[in-house]
């Protein structure tokens, strides 16, 4: 019985490894030029370089990512909201993000990508909110509204 219990036990530690590995992912992190302050992002939000969000070609929107400088081992938290980089990076932060760890003077980093938690779902926003229509009060309404004084406390 003791021998099966450790079976399962190192073969459960041995894919816990593989999963935690799986989940990290090295490479280059840029961020975003000026210009794009203000525009649509791909999953409709409007950008904005005060922020911390990102761009990344394959997580879903909403994906929280740690992002750790692995120089200096500064860490952020963004989401996703955008799609790219379409280049050799492969992340692009926004302004604030990237200012956090450290790496507007260089433009690029050495990065490392894990999962911060689980997906949060997107929904895209509605394009127009239907209001109800206007509707004027009579004049017969009193100014001031008797409350009973068993209501009161």
């Amino acid at each position: 019985m003791k021998r099966i219990f450790l079976i399962i036990l190192c073969a459960l530690l041995h894919s816990a490894g593989k999963a935690q590995q799986i989940m990290t992912i090295r490479g280059k992190a840029s961020y975003y030029a000026d210009k794009f302050h203000g525009r649509r992002t791909a999953n409709g939000e409007i950008y904005h370089k005060d922020s911390m969000t990102c761009a990344h070609l394959r997580f879903p929107f909403g994906t929280r990512l740690l992002v750790r400088h692995l120089g200096t081992g500064k860490e952020v938290v963004v989401r996703v909201n955008d799609r790219g980089p379409y280049s050799r990076y492969i992340i692009d932060l926004s302004k604030s993000a990237a200012k956090e760890l450290g790496i507007l003077q260089h433009g690029h980093a050495d990065v490392e990508l894990s999962l911060y938690d689980i997906v949060v779902p997107y929904k895209k926003p509605e394009e127009r909110l239907e209001l109800p229509p206007f509707q004027e009060y009579p004049d017969s309404l009193p100014l001031f509204i008797q409350i009973p004084d068993d209501l009161l406390p």
